[in-house]
């Protein structure tokens, strides 16, 4: 019968040496092959017998553009859109192989290949692009089988990205999360490990950008007592942390190239040295990190290193922008306006419907972290039970230019004047984030420098001498935050 036969693998390349190669290593990992010298052969096979996934060369000829390649991608997309393409390139040609995903192959992998990555990179994809079980594709079906808490939306585009957690949860596979500012990477993340084997352990999140190039070793990996001069004791690093776990990599396009080297080193060898050690330690954890920069370009430009990448993006999570997914907007607002009533102590508040339909017009380039930030400052500053279109004009208008003498600037909460509404709401943020000026600072929307200089207007604290990350936010009060500058 059609439904038991062994998934087969199409391979495209004119080296003869490379079918041979790859006929071997899928026969072995129990995939059926065939092989193809040429797009018009390629052609031919697709047509004659269904084929589960393609690998194909991108050169045919004397020529090395990628032209030929890219044209016969074009046409097996164009012909069988649901077939997931694996394109094969040579070291270095990853400008190609970025237009090649562009014009929709699933992924890449170089020549010469690891058998055991080519492997594992084979059978995930595969798995990501198995059509799914009769009503398994409803998010209420998904909800049964996975935990995707603080996840919200139906639309079909984030209905995939669940489906694809779902897939590669419990796999040991690198994930890369790539996607705009705002739109819930970490939130990708933390279903990733609560999905998995490893949800009974910790998962680390590091904010890749935010550690310094002379204390990345130390951070990463820990030290030993006396390994420099302020090493009092033995301290564990975020891999020791995440041990068994999962290692969140956030902002990795951040990364310099000089610690991308030493991040390059324990995803080889599985092994890390803590600084001031005489031996190495075991790294066991699952690496899942995120970007909103397209780290294939970065690796184009040089500014990532390529072996890092191939590391990291065994799967990729593409996260639409929420202006792709207009449609989750109103499921999205009212989760978000009960939350932030219920964070402020507030009585529950709802939003009016064509003040819904007005939110699911607006852009948002800042995605769900704009929108959140919008429903918070209209619900602090209105006041009201049910939020209407109004409201929400009124607030926007006051926050780009309406000025101190704008009619915003009378809204209030009980009373309370902008300035107060303001310091009212950082001083939460402060206590919600126990005092980490970059995570308060991201949660309002405001820069470091903007957030400092309304804590030094409302007396809420001041900078420290150095802004270093071990410092901590004093506040006038006498007290101090827990938490560094970070």
């Amino acid at each position: 019968m059609e439904s038991t036969r062994k998934q087969r693998i199409l391979i495209i390349d004119d080296d003869s040496a490379v079918q041979v190669s790859l006929a071997l290593l899928l026969k072995q990992s129990g995939y059926d092959t065939l092989c193809a010298d040429d797009p018009r052969q390629a052609l031919a096979l697709l047509a004659q017998q269904p084929v589960d996934l393609v690998l194909q060369d991108m050169n045919f000829s004397l020529q090395t553009s990628g032209e030929e390649g890219l044209q016969l991608l074009a046409a097996i997309r164009a012909e069988y859109p649901a077939l997931p393409v694996l394109l094969m390139t040579a070291w270095g040609s990853i400008a190609l192989a970025v237009r090649g995903m562009q014009a929709g192959a699933a992924n890449f992998f170089t020549k010469p290949w690891d058998n055991t990555q080519l492997a594992e990179l084979i059978r995930t994809t595969l798995e990501a692009a198995a059509p799914a079980p009769a009503g398994s594709a409803s998010r209420q079906a998904l909800d049964a089988q996975f935990d995707f808490g603080g996840i919200i939306g139906e639309h079909p585009r984030l209905l995939k990205v669940l489906t694809t957690i779902g897939q590669v949860a419990n796999t040991r596979a690198p994930v890369l999360i790539l996607g705009e500012s705002g739109c819930g990477k970490e939130l990708v993340a933390d279903a990733i490990h609560r999905n998995s084997a490893r949800s009974g352990k910790a998962i680390v999140k590091i904010n890749m950008g935010a550690i310094t190039p002379t204390l990345f070793e130390s951070e990463m990996f820990g030290h030993v007592r006396g390994a420099f001069t302020d090493a009092k004791t033995d301290r564990k690093g975020h891999v020791a942390t995440a041990h068994e776990g999962t290692l969140f990599l956030d902002e990795i396009g951040e990364l310099n190239r000089s610690d991308q080297v030493k991040l390059l080193r324990v995803l080889q060898d599985q092994t890390y040295q803590p600084v001031g050690a005489s031996r190495s330690e075991k790294a066991d954890v699952r690496v899942v990190s995120a970007t909103n920069r397209e780290l294939a370009e970065l690796v184009a430009s040089g500014e990532f290193r390529e072996d890092l990448f191939y590391r990291l993006n065994l799967i990729t999570i593409r996260l639409p922008p929420l202006r792709e997914r207009r449609s989750d907007i109103p499921l999205l607002a009212r989760h978000i306006i009960g939350e932030v009533a219920a964070s402020y102590g507030l009585p529950s508040a709802t939003i009016a419907p064509q003040a819904l339909e007005w939110l699911s017009a607006q852009p948002w380039p800042g995605n769900i972290r704009q929108l959140k930030q919008t429903l918070e400052r209209t619900l602090l500053l209105v006041g009201r039970s049910e939020l209407r279109q109004a409201d929400f004009v009124a607030v926007e208008q006051h926050e780009h230019g309406g000025g101190p003498g704008a009619a915003g600037a009378r809204l209030g909460v009980d009373g309370m004047t902008l300035e107060q509404v303001e310091r009212h709401m950082i001083a939460h943020a402060l206590e919600q984030h126990q005092g980490n000026i970059s995570r308060v600072a991201k949660a309002l929307g405001l820069s470091r420098t903007a957030l400092y200089r309304r804590l030094e207007r409302h007396g809420l604290g001041s900078a420290p001498d150095s802004a270093t990350d071990g410092g901590n936010l004093a506040h006038a009060d006498g007290g101090a935050r827990s938490g560094g500058w970070r």
